[in-house]
């Protein structure tokens, strides 16, 4: 559990980073900076839970087939 914690802990940094490329504020109304901040923060959540659960049974897996 602890390398679970770990992988999302460092994975929510790096999808924040990710995701700073997009430019959202061309689809939002003007005036709505924090609708699309907190849009940012639930997908960079998203995203590093998606990666996190990947990595974790990725390497499951390949341990246990050997």
């Amino acid at each position: 559990m602890i390398v679970k914690i770990t992988l999302y802990c460092l994975m929510i940094p790096i999808s924040m980073w990710a995701l700073e490329c997009v430019r959202m504020e061309h689809v939002f109304k003007k005036g709505r900076e924090m609708q699309i901040k907190i849009l940012y923060i639930m997908l960079s959540f998203s995203l590093a839970y998606l990666v996190t659960n990947f990595l974790y049974d990725f390497a499951l897996q390949s341990s246990s087939m050997f």
